[in-house]
């Protein structure tokens, strides 16, 4: 391929596409339900999965599960009666983030996702330090001139079947990967996508924990 892909440090890190389901109850940010995340690292044959995991998790009793979840998802309160808790679930998530290793979280919308993490990171630390790429603002770069760049416009732009079970995690991570090699594979032929730098120029958003705490005035 093209100078992105060819960067070391391109090739030194591991692309983590995560996507996270939600409750949204009146006063409450939101709460997560299910979570998915899958890992990719790009070489020489191309792009390899270096793992995989989803949960559903248990919603908080002030954000149940709701008729429209069932509607929209699929979902139903009797799927989270042994689901286990945010603790649990991200708790296993971020075992996953080895200190030391280079990672960025890949996501569409990335801001709806980074503050999940963000409200939960007392259950996820290392999760909760990884910068992320937003699909969107890389999508508007590549493919100027698109009326939207929600998931289902991308996928519809570049011919992508949309999956039975979309607007679950797991089914909403394989397509937003999908979405985001496509990316990859024109900024190769780009000559301002020379290297991961400005890839993250474009398309960077700096994890909530990453970003310096201003003192208080009083």
């Amino acid at each position: 391929m093209g100078r992105l892909t060819e960067d070391p440090d391109f090739r030194a890190t591991t692309f983590v596409i995560i996507d996270f389901e939600t409750t949204t109850p009146t006063g409450y940010p939101a709460q997560p339900i299910e979570v998915a995340a899958l890992a990719l690292r790009y070489g020489q044959g191309g792009w390899t999965r270096i793992g995989s995991s989803t949960s559903l998790i248990k919603p908080p009793a002030f954000a149940p599960v709701t008729s429209a979840d069932t509607a929209l998802k699929r979902m139903t309160p009797e799927m989270f009666t042994d689901a286990p808790t945010p603790a649990e679930a991200l708790g296993e998530l971020d075992r996953n983030f080895t200190p030391g290793s280079q990672f960025l979280l890949v996501a569409q919308n990335a801001s709806v996702e980074a503050n999940i993490i963000h409200n939960q990171r007392e259950h996820c630390p290392d999760l909760a330090h990884i910068d992320f790429l937003d699909t969107i603002p890389f999508a508007k770069r590549i493919v100027p001139g698109l009326p939207f760049y929600g998931l289902d416009n991308l996928l519809a732009y570049f011919s992508i079947a949309q999956p039975a079970d979309r607007h679950r995690a797991q089914a909403d991570v394989e397509v937003t990967a999908m979405v985001f090699r496509r990316l990859v594979r024109a900024a190769d032929e780009l000559p301002q996508f020379s290297d991961l730098a400005a890839l993250v120029k474009v398309a960077g958003r700096t994890a909530k924990s990453n970003m310096p705490v201003q003192d208080q005035l009083f």
